[in-house]
């Protein structure tokens, strides 16, 4: 048994979840890849994997061994692409991780792209508004906004974007005007919320600022229901200018108020901090920087 083989089609099981898809992406019979699997569990003396007639589960010595053949692996593929002719025409999965709407808005349209220049490259995208565990769910790149907090991670900045107050055209022409901070509370909110906690906006007022507590009929903890009902005229709501920057172009959504912001939130590439970065990770992270940057 080849091992690194072996761990090799143990993640792409652990990430696909079918031995009939691992088997067809290799090339293989799904009884090769089962029986790998099997020598590979009998190798190592524990069960990696709990098989059901309907799917595949990943047992807790599974999911350790995991995290670690990943991370093997990875650091393996960056050795072998750093020298040699492979950096020429890098290959794999690359595993991103990333929010709904950012994913939709600005990730996805560029990568056609990507894909034209590195066609051996595929990139799996997981979308969630939570934080999500990098090593633990086996994702080689992630898209956060906000202040970075783990030191565990390495970050690179891909973009700043303003906060603005915005309201669909069809709002601001059935409603009255808006032309101080005071207004705000004759006017319907669409309200960022976790919960019951609604997320205060930050204003500039006079030579500081001061926390509005938003108040409407509608609240969401999901930036694309809020991107929805300002687009559906439910209301003025304070979010990144990349949630509706098209609109905002096209006149659909209108700024409002732009002398009383006073934030922008902080995008970045986050990735685990291994010595070695696949070389397909880096230069999916210098593309994107690159097309964020003309973008700017």
């Amino acid at each position: 048994m080849d091992r690194l083989d072996a761990m090799r089609l143990f993640v792409r099981l652990v990430e696909s979840g079918s031995f009939t898809a691992v088997a067809r992406a290799e090339g293989m019979g799904q009884p090769a890849v089962s029986k790998q699997i099997g020598t590979l569990e009998r190798y190592l003396g524990v069960q990696l994997l709990a098989r059901t007639s309907r799917q595949v589960n990943v047992t807790e010595a599974g999911q350790t061994l995991y995290i670690s053949a990943k991370a093997l692996l990875d650091d393996f593929d960056a050795a072998e692409s750093s020298v040699g002719d492979r950096h020429q025409s890098p290959r794999g999965l690359i595993r991103l991780s990333t929010s709904p709407a950012h994913g939709r808005l600005c990730i996805t349209p560029l990568l056609p792209e990507f894909f034209r220049h590195y066609p051996n490259v595929e990139i799996q995208m997981s979308v969630s508004e939570r934080q999500v565990d990098l090593i633990g769910d086996g994702i080689d790149l992630a898209v956060r906004h906000g202040r970075m907090q783990d030191s565990s991670m390495m970050a690179r900045k891909l973009c700043d974007s303003p906060f603005v107050l915005v309201a669909s055209r069809s709002y601001v022409a059935t409603h009255a005007a808006l032309e101080r901070l005071d207004d705000l509370d004759a006017h319907d909110c669409v309200v960022f919320a976790h919960g019951r906690e609604r997320r205060p906006w930050v204003l500039r007022s006079g030579n500081g600022s001061v926390a509005y507590v938003p108040r409407g009929p509608f609240m969401t903890g999901d930036a694309e229901q809020i991107r929805a009902a300002i687009l559906c005229g439910l209301g003025i709501a304070q979010v990144p200018e990349w949630v509706v920057a098209p609109e905002i172009a096209t006149g659909e959504v209108q700024v409002l108020l732009p002398q009383l912001q006073c934030e922008s939130v902080s995008t970045y590439l986050v990735h685990p901090a291994r010595r070695l970065v696949p070389m397909r990770v880096k230069l999916l992270m210098d593309y994107l920087h690159a097309a964020f940057a003309s973008t700017a």
